[in-house]
């Protein structure tokens, strides 16, 4: 760390033939001197030093990233008008930075001791505050991100208690390119603590990310495209390999690591550009519009995004495949045969339901002898009906039916007994006639969810087709939930979802604010946004970003044909070697 540090201050002081250095034994300090610079520039130009940015965090970015979120929720929870773990009311602003003060959080751009000697914070606007500290709080974030980079390498990539249990091979498959993406962050670190360093009044950082995204970032991809091999790898050596399981616990035990896992500093880099897109999102919000830093925020937040689209979809593509395969193996068809290995298949949702047959009398109904257990396998462009075979291993392909060509009907009005029962229709089965299915599932939220999934575009209880109405309903995650079921989404702590549904045993659909995505998830992650204020804003937020890129896109395609002018760039204070 203090290396890195060290390269940042001497990039800093070369980086202008008007910068003139006075070296002490303690402290470089740099002063910036231009003609016709006002006392008060000047003087914000001389708090220009070696801010160590580096060296002050000392919270791993695991805790960082836990604490800030809770810190989100607890600003919501103060809005909302219910207990936090700060007392009084304090508007949102200022509650924000409140609670970034607590333990566990990186340092605040006005608590900087340049910030205060400057007379910065007499003089600015609060908006002009709040920006500082969005910006501030993505360099200090990614300096908390490479002190955990760097304890993953030397604590567990370089410890010789652990090279030495292990083969080349599955070197490789538990830290894959992981040196790649600690390069990348060092770069992009020194630029933005140069940044910094140049004035305390940070001009922007966004450009910054913009240009690392574009040339630096690529290596995110190839690593959480990785990441499936590398838990199932991990998770094999621990049974194979009794000397790395015990030297992996011995390691995971000691007080460098705060308690934390090793497979915790596995999933940094796909946190860390996940989070990134946020604290840019999050900036993107705060500043001027159609200003030249709203213009580098959208160019940041676009190539951001293109970044995690990669890697979400690299990731799909991986597992969808090694699905397909595997669903194939078990399939036997009675007449005519479906390929189902497309490249432009995936499975959406499998499980068994219960088929009712014979006369629907109220009578009829109450024996088990009714109904029979098949098995659906629902792709985004495919159904399949089958019956497990009595090994309980392979599938006797029953009827298909393209997912198009499918209509359901809820029967919840019939009655109590048929509460969990809807009727499927298939349009066109397998041979080109339209047949009916009454189906049963064991909850109706199970019901619901395969309505949903058979039939995408039928009304929700909620929403129709748009999730932008004024006073929609909105949650916020306050425990995170890992997806066990292919309709499910998984939620992080903060996350501020639009409800779609919701079942009376425990089940929301909901659609993720700040990407679109939709899932089911258990009510029991969730709290309900009560004020209306908080959502009202949670929306305006959403739709600015999204009229701010749709504007950016549409003036990109009317200069299509024209070379575009250069934006400013700044110079990198980093080279390779």
């Amino acid at each position: 760390m203090e290396e890195l540090s060290e390269r940042t201050t001497s990039a800093c002081t070369m980086q202008d033939n008007d910068i003139h250095t006075t070296a002490d034994p303690d402290n470089i300090k740099l002063r910036l001197v231009r003609n016709g610079d006002s006392p008060q520039k000047m003087a914000v130009e001389n708090s220009c030093r070696n801010l160590n940015i580096v060296k002050r965090v000392d919270v791993l970015y695991q805790e960082y990233r836990d604490t800030s979120k809770q810190q989100e929720i607890e600003q919501r929870r103060q809005r909302d008008g219910l207990p936090t773990a700060g007392s009084g009311v304090t508007a949102a602003p200022a509650l924000q930075l409140q609670l970034r003060n607590s333990m566990h959080s990186l340092s605040l751009w006005q608590n900087l001791e340049a910030v205060k000697d400057s007379g910065l914070l007499k003089t600015l606007e609060p908006k002009e505050i709040i920006l500082q500290e969005a910006m501030f709080e993505l360099v200090t974030s990614e300096a908390s991100y490479y002190k955990s980079l760097e304890l993953l390498e030397t604590h567990f990539l370089r410890n010789p208690l652990l090279v030495n249990t292990l083969s080349q091979s599955d070197m490789h498959f538990l830290f894959s390119n992981i040196e790649d993406i600690m390069k990348a962050s060092e770069r992009f670190l020194m630029d933005l603590e140069h940044r910094i360093e140049e004035s305390i009044l940070i001009s922007d950082v966004c450009d910054i990310v913009q240009t690392h995204a574009v040339n630096h970032f690529q290596v995110f991809i190839s690593y959480v495209i990785n990441q499936a091999y590398q838990e199932k790898n991990y998770r094999r050596i621990l049974q194979e390999n009794a000397l790395f399981r015990e030297n992996m616990s011995m390691l995971e035990n000691q007080p460098k690591v705060k308690g934390l896992s090793f497979t915790s500093f596995l999933i940094l880099p796909f946190q860390r550009i996940t989070r990134l897109k946020l604290l840019v999102q999050n900036i993107l919000k705060k500043v001027e519009e159609n200003s030249e830093r709203e213009k580098t925020a959208i160019s940041a937040h676009q190539e951001l995004e293109r970044i995690v689209k990669e890697c979400n979809e690299g990731v799909r593509k991986m597992s969808r495949t090694e699905e397909l395969i595997s669903i194939e193996k078990t399939l036997e068809f009675k007449s005519k045969s479906v390929p189902v290995i497309s490249h432009s298949r995936w499975l959406l949702k499998k499980g068994e339901v219960q088929q009712m047959s014979g006369p629907k009398s109220t009578r009829t109904m109450r024996s088990r002898k009714l109904y029979h257990p098949i098995y659906l396998f629902l792709f985004n462009n495919l159904l399949l009906i089958t019956k497990r075979s009595s090994s309980g291993e392979k599938f006797q392909v029953l009827d298909s039916c393209s997912r198009s060509m499918l209509r359901t009907e809820d029967l919840e009005d019939q009655g109590q007994m048929l509460a969990c029962a809807f009727v499927l229709k298939l349009l066109e089965n397998q041979e080109d006639r339209e047949v009916s299915y009454m189906l049963k599932t064991e909850s109706i939220s199970d019901k619901l969810r395969w309505i949903y999934a058979l039939t995408p575009n039928r009304r929700t209880r909620f929403l129709s087709t748009s999730t932008s109405q004024p006073d929609s309903a909105q949650v916020q995650c306050i425990q995170s939930y890992s997806s066990q079921e292919p309709d499910e989404l998984s939620v992080e702590m903060a996350d501020v979802l639009h409800i779609l549904e919701c079942t009376d045993d425990g089940w929301m659909l909901g659609e993720r604010l700040h990407d679109g995505e939709r899932g089911w998830f258990p009510t029991r992650v969730v709290e309900k946004i009560m004020s209306a204020e908080v959502r009202a804003q949670n929306l305006k937020e959403c739709q600015r970003i999204q009229q701010a890129q749709e504007g950016a896109q549409g003036a990109r395609a009317a200069s299509r044909g024209r070379r575009p002018a250069k934006s400013p760039q700044y110079t990198p204070t980093w080279t390779d070697l």
